[in-house]
């Protein structure tokens, strides 16, 4: 699954343009790599997202098309 598709399914980002503009801003990193938005994850990767100040780090834990509001927190868990 893309990197964007899975920022916005799993909504740790709210729309897949905001989440594109974050990977092209070079703040979206995968296993510690700076990553387009077009990097294929996978179960175990680790993504780290820069907001602002602060860092948001989790681990892909399932990958799903759609997801309800309330399943979505099962795709990943925080580090």
């Amino acid at each position: 699954m893309r990197l964007d598709k899975f920022l916005k399914v799993s909504r740790l980002i709210k729309r897949r343009t905001v989440a594109n503009e974050a990977c092209d801003a070079g703040r979206v990193l995968v296993n510690g790599t700076v990553a387009k938005a077009s990097v294929k994850v996978k179960v175990g990767d680790i993504i780290e997202i820069q907001f602002g100040g602060k860092a948001v780090k989790v681990e892909v834990m399932d990958l799903q098309d759609t997801t309800k509001k309330e399943e979505a927190k099962e795709l990943f868990r925080y580090l």
